[in-house]
């Protein structure tokens, strides 16, 4: 039998977040919905997440001694990482000392905040179909690599999120800028990269899997476009065909049951007719997923909150729906959204405006959800909505 305590009382249930963005801060307000006492943390204040938890605290995560110190002040019950940026090392110790348990487990956190460990668990150790891939700790390695592979490639940090760092090299001439870009851009000073062959696919899709109390489960398949890397709108369902749906339920499922433990996992695939190849899982709400605000019976976040508390989830699709994403396209603090009224009179329309405290040309200040009875009428709304909101500085 399940209980949850009362917060800020000693039987509180306590949830701390390594990380507090957009998708901790939905994850956030479901579990205060169940009566959880939560702490937010992130590197800098103010973060999305930190806007709705019970207390918060600012550090370098990736200090193993601060992220020790903070764990034994606050005491977690449970520690839900939110990014990739972590000493992962001393989470591992933290969780085979008992002080806290790791959502989903210490190890799932160290594989998949590294391309290279994940990669190499679920094309070698697991068999799953991938595109061609080597690793480089050198641009003349790099080079190497990829005239081996053949060009076009991508060349990607073995530790980032968000396209950040990545490149689409198309000739020997470009692997240069390639190698700098992506060692500037990582999430530590790794000089370290994989690089990828390119795989000729219809679509890409993000695979939502619950690990929970009541089984392993499956959201309807998610499809996105990106740009640079970067999400810019997605849509639920994904069609595809029935065999291509059941290779990626069976990935799934191998990938996540090899990384255990309980929570919601992103698995991103290629999809091409009823063939399917393994990219990426994160152990986690995945942003493309901020589509199931408006889609599903229980959001990704939702239920990523009940797996973690070990409550039964429910993955059922109400509706084809879409996102869209907000852009700051300006470098400013405590910048001012303006034509929310008009977004919000499209039909279907929801909005989610993060809260960062800073804006950047190209940082992801908010989304729009919207419904609709197709999935193109669902994306045309977002779409819609997205560009009635503007950003502009105080």
């Amino acid at each position: 039998m399940t209980s949850i305590g009362t917060p800020l009382s000693p039987s509180a249930t306590r949830i701390m977040f390594l990380g507090s963005g957009e998708l901790g801060k939905e994850v956030v307000i479901e579990l205060m919905r169940l009566g959880v006492e939560v702490v937010a943390c992130d590197r800098y204040a103010d973060a999305p997440a930190m806007q709705v938890a019970h207390r918060s605290a600012v550090f370098d995560m990736t200090d193993r001694t601060a992220l020790r110190k903070v764990v034994e002040d606050e005491k977690p019950h449970f520690i839900v990482p939110e990014i990739e940026a972590i000493a992962t090392d001393e989470l591992a110790k933290i969780e085979a000392e008992g002080l806290a348990t790791v959502i989903p487990t210490a190890r799932a956190t160290q594989l998949t905040m590294n391309r290279e460990g994940i990669r190499r668990l679920a094309a070698e150790e697991l068999g799953l179909p991938t595109s061609a891939y080597a690793f480089a700790s050198s641009g003349e390695e790099l080079a190497e690599a990829a005239d081996r592979i053949g060009y076009p490639v991508f060349v990607k940090p073995v530790m980032s999120s968000s396209g950040k760092g990545q490149s689409f090299v198309k000739s020997a001439e470009e692997i240069g800028a390639a190698w700098d870009t992506a060692l500037n851009a990582g999430r530590k000073r790794e000089t370290r990269v994989i690089v990828e062959g390119a795989v000729d696919f219809d679509f890409e899709i993000t695979f939502l899997t619950v690990r929970a109390v009541n089984g392993t489960h499956f959201c309807a398949p998610v499809g996105h476009r990106q740009e640079n890397g970067d999400y810019v709108e997605s849509w639920q369902p994904q069609p595809m065909s029935d065999a291509a749906l059941k290779a990626a339920e069976d990935m799934a499922r191998k990938v996540t049951d090899a990384l255990g433990g309980l929570g919601l996992f992103g698995v991103e695939m290629f999809v091409k007719g009823d063939k399917v190849w393994f990219s990426e899982v994160s152990p986690r709400p995945h942003d493309t997923g901020l589509v199931t605000l408006a889609t599903q019976a229980q959001s990704e976040f939702a239920l990523h909150a009940r797996a973690i508390l070990g409550l039964p989830v429910d993955t059922t699709l109400l509706t084809p729906g879409a996102s869209a994403v907000i852009y700051g396209g300006v470098e400013a603090e405590g910048v001012v959204f303006e034509g929310l009224d008009e977004a919000l009179s499209v039909p279907g329309s929801e909005l989610r405006l993060f809260g960062k405290p800073v804006s950047y040309e190209r940082r992801r200040m908010g989304v729009v959800v919207a419904r609709g009875e197709r999935i193109e009428t669902a994306r045309e709304r977002a779409r819609e909505a997205a560009a009635k909101v503007r950003v502009r500085a105080k």
